[in-house]
C-alpha cells in the first residue's frame, strides 16, 4: 500500500511489554512435496453459516451512515494516546478538511483504521466504537511487511531461504507481536511477480517465478491467519496488490500494465490464486491500471475471476487513495463516478480518499447505485469482522511488545543466514576465500552499511526499534574478540555521494588487514514503494572504492545489500567472493558473522536472476525460445544463413550474470540418475482438473564436498508441442535437503495437472498431447534430464 506523507509523520507507538516465542524449525525440509511447498489445506472459513446468520441480523439493523461507515477508513494523526478527551484528527483528502475519526468511531460510522497501533491507542478508539448504537468493532490494520519489533529479512531475501514453513513461522511470529498493539489486520503479503529488477516494490515479494511465488504466499496466509482467525494471535491478511502490480512497465513504479489473459492468469495470477485457496481474508487492489482498465475499477479482475471463479469470500480494499486516483487515470471525471465503478467492481473498502463517505449517499438518491450493492459489501466486511471474532475479543489480550523480543531473535538470525546467497567464491585463477579461518587475526570492514543498525530493516519495518539491531560492525567485532583478533572499520564513504574524503582511512584499513569485508549496496529507501531505478550499479562512488580496495591485492568480500538485482558485472570479474545478504533484520551483524566463519554454511538461492546490464531487464529464467534462438544448441539454421541473426545483443551475453535458483554452498553437489516413472501417460488421465502423481521424478544428489551442506534441489519442465508457446522451462518443484559430507539422498517429485498443465488460447487451464522434458539440479541451469510425453 502507499502512504504519500514523510515518515516522520505516520504514527509513532510506543509499548510496553512481553513475548511470544515460536518454534525455530522448518519442519518440511527434507520431506518430499507432491505440488506446492505449504500447500496444508486452510481451515480459515469466512462464510460459516454460523457468520452469515450473525451478519444477517446485524445487517437487517444498520442505518445507512452505519453501513457507509463500514466501508471507509481514516488514519488518526495528532493524536493523544492518553488524554481520553482528545480529538483524533485526520485529514479527508477529498474536501481537505479535518474529521474527528473518534467522534465517527462513537456514531458508529467508521469501520477501520490505518496505521494506528498500541495497545492504548486502539483501545481508545475501540471503546469509542463499541459504545456506538450497535457497537461494531474497529479492524486496526498496519503495514507490517517483514516483522513487527523483530525484524526478519525483506521478503525478497526471504523467498531466497526457498523454505515456505520458515515463512509460515517467522509470519505467526509476526502476528503473536502485533497483536499486543491492538493490529488484527495486515497490509501484506505483497504476492506481485517481478520480473523487472528497475521496480523497487520487488523487495516486498518473492521473485520472478509464479511457482515459487505461490508456495510463498500460501506460507504468508496459513502463519498470519493460523488455524483460526478467531484465535487472538491470529490476524487478517490482505493480500496485494491485485493484479499484476509487478509488470509496471519500464519498472516504474505506479505504471500501467498490459499483457495478454495466457500471460496474466500462467505467471501473475497463481500467487494470488494459492493465497485465496490458503483462506486469505481481504485482498488489496492495485494502483496500476491492467489492459487499460485500472485495478481498482477492474471488474474482471475483481468480480469475475476473483469471486465467481476463485470463490473468495472476504473483501477488497484499495491501496492508499486509489479511488480517488481512478480520476487521475482518466475513467472518472467525478469523485461519483469514481465511487460509483470502485464499489460496483468489487472494491468494498476505501482506503483513505472517502469519496464513499460523500458518493454513496448521492449515488443512492439518484439511482445510480443499487442498495443491494451496498449491503454486500458491507456484508463482507461483517463477514471478516465477525471471522476473526472482534465482538467477542475487541482489544488486544496480552501484555504489549515494545522491542525486539529475545526468544524471538534465534528465528530472525536462522531466517537471515538461510536468505543469504553466495554468488561467488574463487574461481579459476584463485581459491575460495570463505569461510573465513579462525586464523585470520585482523579483519578490515569497510563501507556503509556496516554500522548502521536503521538501514539493517529495510523497506517497510514494522514498529523496528532500531536500538535492538545487531550491526556488522557489531556481529563481526564481537566474534573477531572472541577468537583473539582484531576488527579494523572505516566507514569509506556514503551510499549515494561523490566525496571521496574517507577513501584512506578505508584503504588504510584494508592494508593493514588479513581479510577485507566489503559492505556496499543500497539504502533501504533506494527499494520498495516509490523506489524505482534506471542505474542498477552500485549507487554513489562504491564501486570507485570497492575498485581501490580491491587493487590492494587482499582477499575481499564483497556484502551486497539491496532490496533488488544489482548489476555487479565489475565485482563478478574482480572480486573473489561475492554474497548477496539483502537487509537481514535485527539479527543482520550476528547472521553475517554465522556465515562468513562457516558456523553455516549459505544455502540461499536466488528468486530473481541478476543482470549483466540494465538494458535486459526485464530479464527472467522463464524465456519463450522465440524463432531464432539465442545458443544454437537446438537451431538448425537454413543453408547460407548468417547465425548472428538470432535473437540476442550485441554488446552483452543474453543470460542472466546469476540466473534464477543460483546460490553457492561451502560444499559441491552432484546430481545424477534423473527418472520418471513412466515413459507415456494418456491424455484423458492427464487432463483431468485434480489429477495427481501421474508421474514420479527422482534423481540423486550427492554432496560431493568435504563439508555438510543443505542444497535446494529445483525440478523445471518443459513441453514441447503444445498450441500455445511455452517457456524453455518452468519450475514445478523444489526441496531443502541436507547432506553430511559425502552423502547422497534420492529425492522425489509428483507431477500431476497443476504442474503439466498451461493456459490455452481461449483461456482454459489444459494437458495436451506433447513431449515433456524435466531437468533437476541446483538452479534453473540444471542440465541432467530426463523425458515423457502426454500420448492422446
Amino acid at each position: 500500500m502507499s502512504i504519500p506523507v514523510p515518515s516522520r509523520m505516520r504514527p509513532c507507538v510506543l509499548f510496553l511489554g512481553v513475548m511470544f516465542a515460536i518454534a525455530a524449525t522448518s519442519q518440511a525440509a527434507d520431506a518430499p512435496q507432491a505440488s506446492l511447498p505449504g500447500m496444508a489445506p486452510s481451515n480459515v472459513q469466512l462464510a460459516s453459516p454460523a457468520i452469515e446468520k450473525k451478519v444477517d441480523a446485524l445487517l437487517a439493523r444498520m442505518t445507512l451512515q452505519e453501513k457507509i461507515g463500514q466501508l471507509v477508513q481514516y488514519g488518526a494523526t495528532g493524536a493523544s494516546d492518553t488524554a481520553a478527551g482528545d480529538s483524533a484528527i485526520a485529514l479527508n483528502p477529498e474536501t481537505r478538511t479535518a474529521v474527528d475519526a473518534l467522534s465517527l468511531a462513537r456514531k458508529g460510522e467508521l469501520g477501520s483504521m490505518l496505521n494506528v497501533t498500541g495497545a492504548a491507542r486502539t483501545r481508545r478508539f475501540q471503546e469509542a466504537a463499541l459504545k456506538s448504537r450497535l457497537g461494531i468493532p474497529l479492524l486496526f490494520g498496519a503495514d507490517i511487511i517483514h516483522g513487527y519489533r523483530t525484524i526478519y529479512p525483506v521478503p525478497l531475501g526471504l523467498s531466497a531461504t526457498w523454505d515456505p514453513q520458515l515463512v509460515q513461522d517467522l509470519s505467526r511470529m509476526s502476528a503473536t507481536e502485533a497483536t499486543t498493539a491492538g493490529v488484527k489486520w495486515f497490509y501484506s503479503p505483497m504476492v506481485d511477480i517481478s520480473r523487472d529488477a528497475r521496480w523497487g516494490r520487488s523487495t516486498e515479494g518473492a521473485g520472478e517465478d509464479a511457482y515459487l511465488g505461490a508456495a510463498m504466499a500460501r506460507a504468508y496466509i496459513r502463519g498470519y491467519q493460523g488455524d483460526s482467525l478467531a484465535d487472538p494471535q491470529s490476524v487478517a491478511a490482505s493480500v496485494k496488490h491485485f493484479a499484476a502490480y509487478g509488470a509496471a512497465e519500464a519498472g516504474r513504479e505506479y505504471n500501467t500494465t498490459d499483457m495478454s489473459d495466457i500471460r496474466l492468469r500462467q505467471v501473475y495470477l497463481p500467487p494470488y490464486r494459492a493465497a485465496v485457496d490458503a483462506g486469505a481474508a481481504t485482498m488489496m487492489s492495485a494502483f496500476n491500471a491492467l489492459n487499460g482498465v485500472p485495478a481498482t475499477a477492474n471488474s474482471y479482475l475483481m468480480t469475475d475471476i476473483l469471486r465467481k471463479e476463485w470463490g473468495f469470500d472476504g473483501f477488497v480494499v484499495s491501496d492508499f487513495t486509489a479511488v480517488m486516483e481512478l480520476t487521475h487515470h482518466g475513467i472518472a471525471l467525478d469523485a461519483a463516478t469514481a465511487t460509483k465503478k470502485a464499489l460496483e467492481a468489487g472494491v468494498e473498502v476505501d482506503m483513505m480518499s472517502h469519496y464513499y463517505d460523500t458518493q454513496i449517499p448521492v449515488l443512492l438518491k439518484e439511482g445510480k447505485l443499487s442498495q443491494a450493492t451496498v449491503d454486500e459489501a458491507v456484508r463482507r466486511v461483517l463477514r471478516v469482522k465477525f471471522a476473526l471474532g472482534l465482538f467477542e475479543q475487541p482489544y488486544a489480550r496480552a501484555t504489549e511488545v515494545t522491542e525486539a523480543v529475545d526468544a524471538h531473535r534465534p528465528l530472525v538470525r536462522r531466517a537471515a543466514e538461510e536468505s543469504f546467497v553466495l554468488l561467488k567464491n574463487g574461481g579459476r585463477d584463485s581459491a575460495p576465500v570463505l569461510p573465513l579461518q579462525a586464523s585470520v587475526k585482523k579483519l578490515a570492514l569497510i563501507g556503509p552499511l556496516a554500522d548502521d543498525a536503521s538501514e539493517m530493516q529495510g523497506a517497510w519495518g514494522g514498529a523496528q526499534h532500531v536500538p535492538d539491531v545487531v550491526t556488522l560492525r557489531d556481529g563481526l567485532a564481537e566474534r573477531m574478540r572472541a577468537q583473539g583478533g582484531e576488527l579494523v572499520y572505516a566507514h569509506g564513504t556514503d551510499v549515494e555521494t561523490d566525496s571521496e574524503a574517507g577513501f584512506a582511512e578505508a584503504l588504510n584499513a584494508a592494508a593493514a588487514s588479513d581479510v577485507v569485508v566489503m559492505a556496499l549496496g543500497e539504502s533501504s529507501r533506494m527499494s520498495g514503494e516509490a523506489g524505482s531505478r534506471a542505474h542498477l550499479d552500485l549507487p554513489g562512488n562504491q564501486q570507485k572504492l570497492l575498485a581501490r580496495v580491491t587493487a590492494l591485492g587482499k582477499p575481499v568480500v564483497l556484502l551486497v545489500f539491496s532490496g533488488r538485482p544489482l548489476v555487479l558485472d565489475w565485482a563478478d570479474k574482480h572480486v573473489p567472493a561475492i554474497m548477496a545478504v539483502w537487509f537481514p533484520g535485527t539479527e543482520a551483524g550476528h547472521a553475517v558473522a554465522n556465515v562468513l566463519f562457516g558456523d553455516v554454511a549459505p544455502s540461499g538461492k536466488l528468486t530473481m536472476s541478476f543482470p549483466r546490464a540494465v538494458g535486459q531487464e526485464p530479464l527472467y529464467y522463464n524465456q519463450f525460445a522465440t524463432g531464432r534462438p539465442p545458443g544454437n544448441a537446438d537451431l538448425t539454421q537454413p543453408p547460407g544463413r548468417d547465425t548472428s541473426f538470432i535473437s540476442r545483443y550485441i554488446d552483452v551475453a543474453n543470460d542472466a550474470l546469476y540466473p534464477f535458483g543460483h546460490g553457492l554452498s561451502y560444499t559441491t553437489f552432484g546430481y545424477s540418475d534423473v527418472q520418471v516413472s513412466r515413459a507415456s501417460v494418456p491424455l484423458a488421465e492427464a487432463n483431468r482438473a485434480g489429477a495427481v502423481n501421474l508421474v514420479t521424478v527422482t534423481a540423486t544428489v550427492k554432496n560431493t564436498g568435504e563439508r555438510a551442506g543443505t542444497e535446494v534441489v529445483q525440478l523445471y519442465v518443459r513441453n514441447l508441442g503444445a498450441s500455445v508457446t511455452q517457456p524453455v522451462r518452468s519450475l514445478q518443484g523444489f526441496q531443502r535437503i541436507a547432506l553430511k559430507a559425502g552423502e547422497s539422498k534420492q529425492v522425489t517429485f509428483q507431477l500431476g495437472f497443476p504442474e503439466l498443465s498451461f493456459w490455452n488460447a481461449k483461456s482454459q487451464e489444459v494437458v495436451e498431447p506433447t513431449q515433456y522434458t524435466v531437468w533437476v539440479g541446483g538452479s534453473s541451469a540444471a542440465n541432467q534430464q530426463a523425458a515423457f510425453t502426454v500420448a492422446p
